[in-house]
């Protein structure tokens, strides 16, 4: 096949690509694999003006540097982007060269009924909604690619983490939605691609409104508007967030939060329009049931996840049921109301400590978040949780002799572990954690029918009540009202034991 090489307008370094005549097509590039399929040449089809070029030329060098010498840069290069790396001019149009995905992001089977897209790119559009993931459905995606209902938290942390990067570098992606992120069920993996479109506020305006289902309401709103409009509302920092909340409901529910059932005009495309955006209502809002999915126009394959009265958004556990509140009832029609990345990180990271695995093998879940109740149940298959559950509520010193809860608990399973995040206060669960950091410190254990605490790596683990520390290598009986002093350095923990399911 004939190789094409390729020369940088920054620097004058040479690329190859392999052209076979039939590159990967999307929307504004053609996508050509380099003969080592380390990285890719993507080749735009319009030709770009002066400020497209610039901005081009300011992603692949200041912002690429700037990434590069900040904290944890090598985790967002290598983790949460394929950020371009540099900008190629061949036959008059400009390209940009792209770092390969990571094989985890290509299929190995794909569906499980024949190997069609087997070799394919996971885009997220596969696992966001239910008919692909559906066993039933003849072209759903095999088992061995779904991973459970944890791997979708920690996928929708990563993506979290890429776009509070992107907004504390004053940038905003402009597009994010399930076709311009990648990710692996397997390996809770996740990647933020098609960055080549940035929009940094009064200096490089947006050039697309943003992909269908993912378009903020007021963007969409005000899009019959002339571009220099005031009142015209283009992609930036908030219209971000309201295309991340949509992605963290459809990636955990399987739906769309703003597709229901309610019509507001017989013209499909001016429906769209208003739903969307200057008449969009959440599905599931608590006081306003006009737009309540109808399952009776409902796909049979989609039937199972669209049942908001089975499933409802409170299956994602309080924090998530919070922020589904703000970023799609206060903050849906008030952009500045949304909450911001972090927000949703810490609060996606706070609902894995309430998972429990199912008890059931079969359940397609595996796992479910704890429901607050004495008698929990996997809402997924109605499986009740077997012997008792040991609920750990988290304590922090607000003064000398004064504990405040911190409306954060962690929910016990055999052989879970305990991490320094738990035991201080002060060590944040962040991409900035370090080696040590992420070593457990200690694991719980069912023995001899008792739920017991052993101890790795504290040495400050006190129980209160019985007023004795706990050595390493020795472990502590978990019991109802029971009270134990995770760490005595600044900022340790005391846990409160509630024993549910007795």
């Amino acid at each position: 096949m004939p190789t094409v090489t390729v020369t940088s307008i920054i620097n004058g370094a040479t690329y190859q690509y392999v052209d076979n005549g039939e590159p990967k097509s999307g929307t504004a590039k053609n996508v050509y694999f380099s003969p080592d399929r380390k990285y890719v040449v993507a080749i735009f089809k319009k030709k770009q003006d002066y400020t497209q070029k610039e901005r081009l030329i300011k992603i692949t060098t200041d912002h690429l540097k700037r990434l590069k010498n900040m904290d944890g840069g090598d985790y967002y290069l290598e983790e949460l982007y394929r950020w371009p790396t540099d900008v190629i001019e061949t036959n008059g149009n400009i390209g940009i060269i792209v770092p390969i995905y990571k094989s985890n992001y290509f299929f190995k089977k794909g569906y499980s009924s024949q190997d069609l897209i087997k070799g394919d790119e996971k885009n997220g559009k596969w696992f966001a909604g239910a008919k692909f993931i559906n066993k039933q459905f003849p072209l759903s995606l095999d088992k061995s690619e779904l991973g459970n209902w944890l791997s979708y938290f920690q996928i929708c942390v990563n993506i979290a983490r890429g776009v509070k990067k992107l907004h504390q570098m004053g940038l905003s992606h402009s597009d994010l939605s399930y076709n311009n992120v990648l990710i692996d069920p397997v390996t809770k993996a996740a990647v933020i691609i098609d960055l080549d479109s940035l929009v940094v506020p009064g200096i490089w305006p947006a050039e697309v409104i943003g992909t269908a289902d993912f378009i903020a309401p007021e963007v969409l709103a005000t899009k019959h508007l002339a571009i220099k409009d005031p009142n015209r509302k283009l992609p930036s920092r908030v219209t971000d967030l309201h295309a991340y909340a949509c992605l963290v409901y459809m990636f955990l529910l399987h739906r769309h939060p703003l597709k229901g059932g309610k019509v507001h005009d017989l013209d499909t495309e001016k429906d769209d329009l208003l739903s969307m955006g200057e008449k969009a209502l959440f599905i599931e809002h608590p006081t306003n049931a006009n737009n309540r999915p109808k399952l009776n126009q409902v796909s049979k394959w989609d039937m199972y996840w669209a049942d908001i009265n089975k499933l409802p958004y409170t299956i994602t556990g309080p924090y998530l049921k919070d922020l589904f509140d703000q970023a799609f009832i206060k903050g849906l029609h008030n952009p500045n109301d949304r909450p911001p990345a972090e927000m949703w990180e810490q609060a996606l990271l706070k609902t894995t400590d309430l998972m429990q695995p199912c008890n059931n093998p079969t359940c397609e879940q595996k796992w479910y978040v704890f429901d607050n109740t004495n008698t929990p149940k996997c809402p997924f298959c109605g499986t009740r949780h077997q012997g008792t559950l040991p609920v750990l509520d988290l304590y922090y010193q607000f003064k000398p002799t004064v504990w405040k809860p911190e409306n954060h608990r962690l929910m016990v399973y055999n052989n879970q572990y305990l991490f320094q995040w738990h035991i201080n206060r002060n060590i944040a669960r962040n991409e900035r954690l370090t080696a040590e950091q992420k070593v457990p410190v200690g694991y719980f254990k069912f023995h001899n029918k008792k739920w017991v605490l052993v101890n790795q790596e504290m040495t400050g683990l006190k129980d209160l009540t019985e007023d004795r520390l706990i050595a390493i290598n020795e472990m502590v009986e978990l019991a109802d009202g029971k009270k134990l002093l995770l760490s005595k350095e600044d900022g340790g923990r005391v846990v409160v034991i509630t024993m549910a399911n007795k």
